[in-house]
């Protein structure tokens, strides 16, 4: 039976690039983002798969995962993966973080996962199988000097012990809880200029940046596993190590 995942923030950037990995699989995906505009975007790019179905909606709504979980079982019968990746990173001195910003990063990283992670409990623990999967951040396992994190690392931190915690809860359910923790990711959200890239590279040991594909191959690892569950892995060219 053809597998199905669920992948929020699936527009762009890594979101983008684990939904073109798995449709390459010959899974069927069901992409969600803010607005229609943006999937049908991203369909195009993708040649307009008949195994993607885009939802919008904003993923830090309980409604939005219920109609992601909703439409995902009535056009394909039943979900296998769920990937939590919408998410919003912002790099302020914690004093400059205002109202609106704090609700933003709470809504989209913390709701965002809340909320699809428990329609997708409900739904893996009736069928005694399936993945669960949160892209979170290296900068919150391990905070860096050089940038400033206070609000990813209450939200993305928060995911990281969030993860652990759901593992053991549906351990004997046969439903694995995993996250990913990239580092600096060549994507189109970051800024250009070989300047801030200078910078970038500087932020790990090893003096390099990611690309989406090094982020694709630990979802895939994750969710292919079936021993695996509880685990953060960095992806990020040994930035959580240490202090160098």
């Amino acid at each position: 039976m053809t597998k199905t995942a669920i992948v929020t923030g699936a527009s762009s950037g890594l979101g983008f690039a684990v939904t073109e990995a798995y449709l390459k699989l010959g899974y069927n995906v069901v992409g969600n983002a803010r607005t229609r505009a943006r999937l049908e975007e991203a369909a195009a790019a993708l040649g307009n798969p008949e195994n993607f179905l885009p939802v919008e909606g904003d993923i830090s709504r309980p409604e939005t995962a219920t109609t992601l979980f909703a439409r995902a079982v009535e056009q394909f019968g039943r979900v296998d993966i769920l990937i939590a990746n919408a998410g919003i990173f912002m790099a302020k001195p914690v004093v400059a973080f205002t109202v609106d910003d704090v609700e933003a990063m709470l809504g989209t990283n913390v709701k965002g996962f809340v909320y699809p992670a428990q329609e997708a409990a409900r739904h893996m623990t009736a069928n005694g199988s399936g993945h669960i999967l949160a892209i979170t951040a290296c900068i919150a396992l391990q905070p860096n000097v050089k940038m400033p994190c206070f609000m990813t690392a209450v939200t993305k931190g928060a995911l990281d012990h969030a993860v652990r915690a759901l593992a053991l809860e549906l351990a004997g359910s046969g439903v694995h809880v995993n996250a990913v923790a990239p580092g600096v990711i060549d994507t189109p959200l970051l800024p250009r200029g070989e300047e801030n890239w200078a910078f970038f590279r500087t932020l790990a040991p090893n003096g390099k940046t990611g690309v989406p594909q090094d982020v694709v191959d630990a979802v895939l690892y994750l969710t292919g596993s079936d021993y695996v569950t509880g685990a953060v892995l960095a992806v990020d060219g040994g930035s959580t190590t240490g202090v160098w």
